[in-house]
């Protein structure tokens, strides 16, 4: 059996290969451009689409990107919390995002709202930490308060972290609550939640004059040094997941029969080397979807495959996850944008969150989830202005709540 260790050095590997390949791609031969491209990411507008990349190079994006996930390890360990599949989701994901949305600057006050919460109740925070590490979704209206609305000087950053920590102080009930609508069949449950939260407040300002833009900032031509740095990180995970489980795929049959819906962690059910198995095939599989797309390895993209690669150990699986990219090509194909535009390829890879549906119904309603999936996150984004980064969280929350009841009128031996 794998050490506790091991759990811990694997969690901070995705972070410090992040900083080596940020480093490597400039940072360190250029260490106050880089400074200057961390910068830029701090103050951008980064609601929905700002890819990183683009507007901070290689360097600025990975090196913001690792530092979180290092330093949101970190925390999990200072709080002697034990290594989950929960773990690898929370950490994975604002990673991912930390690619086109969430900054060094921008995460903190939803932390420190949950931590007030946490000392309400009386109660640790590590029992609320994971709630904390989703609810940074809300991010860019952190940002957006802070440098782009009409109050002058420090006010405005004061503004932004006031308003964010009342947000973190309600979100884990809300959360709570939320998934009760849509029964866990959505797996970015605060991702729904934020979309609600993000929707009043897009509401509130635009109805006070402050109009919120369309944004769509898409880096391209990296392909190859991404696929490259992207395989080798999936081999790694595939490797060592195999030697561990004793240089086999034993075991790996019987994760994939789990249905994938709230709560399903891989590590706690069937061990950490079959889930790192799940989670390199994952990644292996998302990326060469984005390549045979046509489409672009980027924040956005890169985003979306590590946040299916943590929830490999929280729900997904190649038996869950197919059948929703299935139905979201299908839909690319017979809609009005490209196959391989950001509208498309952003819905196959985050539309994953409905893979219990997929899991636990079959493959058939997996296609259909996937295939309404892609029409309704296309025109729910103006509901909160792109302030919730988890955009297919909050669609996905939708989708289910609509298709669960109607799959259970045909499929009578659903629970």
């Amino acid at each position: 059996m794998p050490s506790e260790s091991s759990r811990w050095f694997f969690l901070y590997s995705f972070g410090l290969f992040f900083i080596l390949f940020g480093l490597f791609s400039g940072g360190l031969w250029h260490p106050i451009e880089l400074c200057k491209n961390l910068v830029k990411i701090v103050i951008v507008p980064d609601y929905l689409l700002t890819d990183y990349i683009e507007i901070g190079g290689l360097s600025g994006a990975f090196v913001n990107s690792g530092l979180l996930m290092v330093l949101f390890s970190w925390i999990l360990q200072f709080l002697r919390l034990p290594i989950t599949g929960l773990s690898f989701a929370s950490v994975l994901t604002v990673g991912g995002f930390a690619l086109f949305g969430k900054n060094v600057f921008n995460v903190w006050p939803i932390l420190i709202g949950v931590f007030l919460y946490s000392k309400y109740k009386r109660e640790p925070f590590a029992r609320y930490v994971y709630v904390s590490y989703f609810g940074t979704a809300i991010a860019p209206l952190v940002t957006q308060l802070a440098f782009f609305f009409p109050v002058s000087g420090i006010r405005q950053v004061i503004l932004s972290y006031f308003i964010a920590i009342i947000i973190g102080f309600f979100l884990t009930d809300l959360a709570a609550h939320f998934l009760t609508t849509h029964k866990g069949y959505n797996l970015y449950n605060v991702g729904f939640t934020c979309g609600m939260v993000g929707m009043v407040a897009a509401a509130f300002m635009r109805s006070y004059g402050y109009e919120i833009p369309s944004r769509k900032v898409w880096s391209t031509g990296n392909n190859l040094v991404l696929s490259i740095f992207m395989f080798l990180i999936f081999f790694f995970l595939t490797y060592y997941g195999w030697r561990m489980n004793d240089r086999s795929f034993k075991g790996y049959g019987k994760l994939i029969k789990h249905s994938g819906k709230l709560v399903s962690d891989f590590v706690i059910l069937e061990g950490f080397p079959v889930t790192l198995l799940n989670m390199g095939i994952l990644g292996f599989l998302t990326t060469l979807y984005v390549l045979l797309t046509g489409s672009q390895l980027n924040g956005p993209t890169i985003g979306g495959i590590m946040t299916v690669v943590g929830f490999a150990a929280f729900g997904k699986h190649l038996k869950n996850v197919i059948p929703i990219l299935i139905g979201v090509t299908i839909s690319a194909i017979t809609n009005k944008y490209a196959l391989n535009e950001p509208n498309n390829v952003l819905a196959a890879l985050f539309g994953t969150t409905l893979a219990p549906v997929a899991g636990e119904f079959g493959p058939v309603w997996g296609v259909i989830a996937g295939f309404v999936h892609t029409a309704v996150v296309n025109n729910v984004g103006f509901l909160h202005g792109g302030l919730n980064l988890y955009n297919n969280g909050f669609a996905g929350g939708l989708v289910a709540m609509f298709l669960v009841p109607l799959i259970r009128v045909f499929y009578r031996e659903a629970k």
